[in-house]
């Protein structure tokens, strides 16, 4: 049994998605991130860096039990055990992986950046408003411009590159962005959300999140609490 401790954000939804598309057994343990559960000493345990999700697979390689952080680790992690996903052959792989790290270190952080300072900054700070919406729509072209030459992120066929980046546009209205206006993507996008395993991802644990943050969830997911010594 795989037990997936998460929370409802991108970063969760991916690692549910590749869970119900590879149809593994998974438990859900909830992280509160609003609540500040992700401080807590058995979450750091697993996760020292604080970030849902982590990963514990009692029949890890060998049979042995393992213990992962890092979203886009889990995803490689989930690709061997299950053999899916991630093109067997050597260029098909690195084909996809450099669209897995695209998404790591651009779409993740920049469209974050982008949506706090737009919807959930007290501040609203023309720079960094301009700077990262601007960002925003940078990245939306890069991915529009690859899916006008390839059916998926990741080459011909649907893999982690995908599912990766999927749950990061869901809220491109407060990135500064009008997804109908990358046609290729969007129409990528449509397709992405129409599969029943992606939908099924994202109604994982989608009862608990609350709508709008209080002034201690905004305090544990913005404030100095994070930056405190746990």
């Amino acid at each position: 049994m795989i037990d997936l401790y998460s929370w409802p954000t991108p970063n969760g939804h991916k690692v549910h998605i590749m869970l119900e598309e590879c149809g593994l057994p998974y438990r859900v343990i909830p992280v509160d991130i609003g609540s500040g559960a992700q401080f807590e000493a058995k979450f750091l345990a697993l996760s020292p860096n604080n970030k849902i999700p982590a990963l514990v697979d009692s029949e890890g390689p060998d049979g042995r039990p393992i213990s992962l952080f890092e979203s886009g680790a889990i995803l490689l992690y989930l690709a061997g055990k299950s053999g899916r996903f991630l093109p067997r052959d050597t260029s098909g792989k690195y084909e996809v992986l450099q669209w897995l790290m695209f998404q790591v270190g651009g779409v993740g952080p920049m469209l974050g950046q982008a949506h706090h300072f737009r919807v959930y900054a007290k501040q609203k700070m023309d720079y960094p408003i301009q700077r990262y919406s601007s960002e925003a729509q940078r990245l939306y072209t890069v991915m529009n411009t690859r899916l006008a030459a390839s059916t998926y992120i990741g080459g011909k066929e649907y893999s982690i590159a995908d599912m990766a980046i999927f749950p990061w546009l869901r809220s491109w209205k407060n990135q500064g962005v009008e997804l109908s206006d990358y046609l290729h993507l969007k129409g990528w996008f449509d397709e992405i959300a129409a599969r029943p395993a992606v939908q099924r991802g994202l109604a994982v644990m989608a009862d608990l999140r609350k709508p709008q943050l209080d002034e201690q969830a905004r305090e544990n997911l913005f404030g100095e609490t994070q930056y405190k010594k746990h």
